[in-house]
This record gives structure tokens, C-alpha cells and sequence, in this order.
């Protein structure tokens, strides 16, 4: 009987280094990595040129829900922001609740190749719409 107890801890220890010998980091799984959206392309911090206001997009999720902060210099509280695709191009909705900005809006869409945000911006006071960019700050 002594001889199958050592064939079976000599059997155990060689599966246990075979499985420790073809996994990576010495035992450690490699984490998951989920697969990342179009939409992350819009995380950062996008500076509008023409005037210095800041767009900070965070958290961006395969749904279009992200997290956004708006400043001018001041923070602007952001009432809603949310991306989509369509026709086949990523766009983003963004739109401002606070003094001064009752309900205005930008509408905006990716450019891949430039790496920026183009499109209009409402201005609800004024009920005027100007055509606007943002560029990638970091």
C-alpha cells in the first residue's frame, strides 16, 4: 500500500506543478479585460477654442451612459449626457440646467480622424445656435 500513496502525491505534485507551469504569473489568472466601446473614445477633457470651456467625459459605458462635467470657468451642472451612434458615427448629447443655462445643449459628433467633437451648441437664453469644436486636452 506504501507504493500507491507515493504514486498518488507523486501524481498530485506533478499536477500541480503542470498547472502552476502553464499558468501566467506564476498561478495568478490574467484578469478579464472587457472589451472597450466605441464610445470610449470620448472619455478626456475637450476645450472649446473659442472660449475656454471644458467638457470633462468620464465613466463612458457601451450603453452611451458616461458622466460629464462642464466648466466656464466654473463648474455648469450637467442636467444629461449620453452618446450614440448614428449612422455608423458616434455622437454626443450633452445638455446644461443652471443659471445661465436653462436647458442648453450640445450636439456633437466624433471625428475620428481629427480626434475632436464638432457640432452646435444651443445657447437657451439667447435662442441662438452656434456651430462649435472641441479639442482633446488630454
Amino acid at each position: 500500500m506504501r507504493t500507491n500513496g507515493n504514486a498518488f502525491f507523486s501524481i498530485l505534485l506533478m499536477s500541480v506543478l503542470i498547472a502552476l507551469a502553464t499558468c501566467p504569473a506564476g498561478g495568478a489568472a490574467e484578469p478579464v479585460k472587457p472589451a472597450r466601446s466605441d464610445f470610449q473614445s470620448l472619455e478626456g477633457r475637450w476645450i472649446r477654442p473659442d472660449g475656454g470651456y471644458v467638457l470633462d467625459l468620464k465613466d463612458v459605458r457601451p450603453d452611451g451612459s458616461l458622466k460629464a462635467a462642464y466648466f466656464n470657468p466654473r463648474p455648469i451642472r450637467v442636467h444629461r449626457a449620453e452618446a450614440a451612434k448614428k449612422d455608423g458615427a458616434i455622437t454626443l448629447f450633452v445638455e446644461l440646467r443652471d443659471v445661465n443655462y436653462p436647458g442648453s445643449t450640445y450636439r456633437l459628433q466624433y471625428d475620428t480622424a481629427r480626434d475632436r467633437l464638432t457640432g452646435t451648441y444651443f445657447q437657451a437664453v439667447e435662442r441662438q445656435t452656434f456651430n462649435i469644436q472641441f479639442l482633446r486636452s488630454r
